[in-house]
């Protein structure tokens, strides 16, 4: 029996989501979105303060690589602010 779980690895913006997703999945990391639509509409009913509504879900048995993902991307969104 498969014991894997979605866990959750980053949360944010409709398009801050997609590009990690899109960077996940250049790393062959299987990855999908949670409320994607609800979050881009109405984001004060997917998190207080409608801050990083969308969250990005990844294989428990990807936990690792994709966290080393999402490291070098918030690294170099921060150099551009």
């Amino acid at each position: 029996m498969d014991k894997t779980k979605p866990v959750e690895i980053f949360s944010g913006t409709h398009w801050e989501t997609t590009m990690v997703v899109s960077l996940l999945e250049n790393e062959k990391i299987e990855a999908f979105l949670i409320d994607n639509i609800m979050g881009s509409l109405n984001p004060w009913h997917t998190s207080p303060g409608a801050t990083n509504p969308v969250k990005v879900m990844v294989s428990s048995l990807d936990v690792e690589r994709a966290v080393k993902v999402v490291k070098v991307y918030r690294e170099n969104s921060q150099d551009n602010d």
